[in-house]
């Protein structure tokens, strides 16, 4: 038996791999079962050609094995096993793919995936291994072999005997660090997480000997354990079943099993795409928000597989923020992967699925929002806020996607309703979609600023959420008609020729009642929205009171304030004490102004700056 040296590698490039390239340790459990995969898939590549063979799938199976007394881990497969050179070639060159060039030597791709591309995932057993120890037998081959390592210094081939056709791998698990616990790798319970985390759509069975355990015979209340050999994986993926076959319920069971919540999906898509990238996908639509979504914790992403073998939990690039809430799984044949098969080498691939997965959610959303209004209410109440937030985000750039889906409270229907509807009950004479923004929509109700358009007959949209607003901004209109706050200086609505002849008649009252809130107001003038309250806000500028408040609650507060005009009902009693006290009482005139002026910002919810001094106020005016 001679002792061989890595033929490519030096021992720095193996400890790297072991070290570096795999981000989690089980993963070896992965590549080693996928490595048993690709073995038997080549009997069935070569039974498609050669008469002489016969593939029973039945006969094919890859078995995990655990050790505790002994610390071994064995995963034996019936492939096709390796001939001496093969193991050379394989084994002895770090980086060299057998299973890569039997695919593109047979050029076979249209039925089944060789799951492996690299020869480098067999070195992840040293991750968790002192020594490795490989019994092959191949195919049409009378004699079998043992290769053995302890990593980078070498390893060894030497004949042995086998009496099936196939690969076994054992492993002798390294003993216990301060920070690693490798017992976990010879648990069965472990071990089992591990195979139906990454491994459970593997098409061969993968089987172990599980513990169970029964009543003893003549028992009533003692057991006895007992090994009982159990076919962990699934197999056959639910993604590669036909619709037909597959019921809600089946739908609903897989969303569970795979926890991506605790709640019913609302809908589901099932999509199977060939072309220039193939594909499956099973997507859902979430009933309820995670408790973390609305935070800097929650991580989007869709499980990815290719050819049935997780590679990664979420990937992020598949979703949009817009769409974070879609939970559900993509497996595909044809992405390109890096070496470790943990993240991807070139996204062109995850570009063109997510591309089109997109737009099967959003034809998804608009199907329930046409369909079944109800649940898409339902869905709306839990996520729409991040529609409004994909809406603002990007400068904009996606709202022409998210706008048909928007919802918010009408004023008349007395519900949500989409701006498309809104649109289609507006009257001939009015110019603008109307919004009023506030923390409910009963603060709203009873806003000021609402008189007049009410009065026209006009609908209004509540925004209640605080990124309603700056969405807004963003779409600035919709089919060709603008938004308008009704607390905008200008409503776009003809009463100007009454509002005029007050402003000139008291413009040395305004003058003054102006000059007396200099610092706070930037005009004093004549309402022409009020009808049954004395006194209002409005603003002048693109920044509404709404998001001002928003604004100064933030960490890194601009003081960003809103122009802010001090509207006066001229048809309103109180108007009439105001000109009295202008022609009689100048130091009741402003005891008046600064009342109303903290009247206008209760209304708004905004703080009194001088709580005190208000209420001294109000004992003035009733002394």
């Amino acid at each position: 038996m001679e002792k061989k040296l890595f033929k490519a590698e030096s021992k720095r490039l193996l400890e790297m791999m072991i070290n570096s390239i795999y981000s989690q340790k089980e993963i070896f459990l992965r590549e080693l079962i996928s490595n048993a995969s690709d073995a038997i898939d080549k009997i069935y590549y070569k039974a498609l050609t050669d008469d002489s063979l016969s593939f029973n799938k039945d006969s094919y199976y890859i078995k995990v094995a655990a050790d505790k007394e002994n610390r071994t881990l064995t995963i034996t497969d019936t492939g096709i096993g390796m001939t001496k050179e093969e193991l050379e070639s394989n084994l002895g060159i770090i980086a060299q793919s057998g299973s890569l060039e039997f695919k593109t030597e047979n050029e076979l791709k249209d039925e089944h995936e060789i799951i492996g591309q690299f020869g480098v995932g067999f070195y992840s057993a040293f991750m968790v291994a002192d020594e490795v120890t490989v019994i092959t037998k191949a195919l049409g081959s009378d004699e079998a072999f043992k290769w053995q390592s302890a990593g980078a210094d070498g390893y060894t081939i030497e004949s042995t005997q086998k009496d099936s056709v196939g690969t076994e791998i054992t492993l002798k698990i390294k003993e216990n660090t301060e920070e690693e616990n490798y017992d976990e790798y010879v648990e069965e319970y472990r071990l089992k997480s591990i195979i139906k985390k990454y491994s459970d759509f593997i098409r061969y069975p993968i089987k172990m000997d599980v513990t169970e355990s029964k009543l003893k015979e003549g028992s009533e209340n003692e057991y006895e354990e007992y090994q009982e050999e159990q076919t962990i994986n699934s197999m056959v993926p639910i993604w590669r079943k036909n619709k037909s076959e597959l019921s809600d319920e089946d739908y609903e069971n897989f969303y569970a099993e795979k926890h991506y919540g605790f709640d019913k999906p609302l809908a589901h898509i099932h999509t199977s795409v060939d072309g220039a990238v193939s594909y499956h996908a099973i997507l859902y639509i979430p009933e309820k928000t995670p408790f973390d979504y609305y935070s800097k914790e929650y991580e989007k992403g869709l499980e990815l597989y290719s050819n049935g073998v997780l590679i990664m939990n979420k990937c992020a690039d598949l979703l949009p923020d817009y769409f974070s809430f879609v939970k559900g799984m993509v497996d595909s044949p044809d992405l390109s992967l890096n070496i470790s098969r943990e993240i991807l080498q070139h996204d062109r691939q995850l570009k063109r699925i997510a591309n089109n997965i997109n737009k099967k959610i959003k034809s998804e959303l608009q199907n329930l929002l046409k369909n079944d209004r109800d649940k898409y209410v339902t869905f709306y109440d839990s996520f729409g806020r991040q529609l409004k937030y994909g809406v603002y985000s990007d400068f904009g750039a996606n709202k022409d996607v998210l706008q048909d889906l928007l919802m918010f409270y009408s004023s008349k229907e007395k519900k949500l309703v989409t701006l498309d509807e809104y649109i289609s009950r507006m009257p001939e004479d009015q110019k603008y979609i109307y919004y009023a923004s506030g923390e409910s929509n009963e603060r709203i109700e009873k806003l000021p600023q609402t008189e007049l358009v009410s009065e026209k007959g006009y609908e209004i949209l509540y925004f209640t959420d605080e990124v309603d607003e700056f969405a807004i901004k963003m779409l600035m209109s919709y089919k060709e008609k603008e938004f308008k706050s009704v607390s905008s200086s200008d409503l776009g609505i003809d009463e100007k020729e009454k509002t005029e002849t007050e402003e000139k008649e008291n413009k040395d009252l305004f003058d003054f009642m102006k000059n007396i809130l200099s610092d706070k107001v930037k005009d004093v003038r004549a309402s022409k929205r009020l009808r049954s309250h004395p006194v209002c806000f409005s603003t002048d500028g693109e920044v509404t009171i709404e998001m001002e408040k928003i604004l100064s609650a933030m960490p890194d507060n601009q003081n960003i304030q809103a122009e802010k005009v001090l509207e006066i009902n001229p048809n309103h009693e109180v108007f009439q004490s105001l000109k009295a006290a202008f022609e009689n009482d100048q130091e009741k005139l402003t005891l008046y102004t600064n009342l109303l002026y903290n009247q206008a910002l209760l209304i708004e919810g905004l703080p009194i700056k001088d709580p005190v001094e208000f209420t001294n106020d109000i004992c003035k005016v009733m002394a």
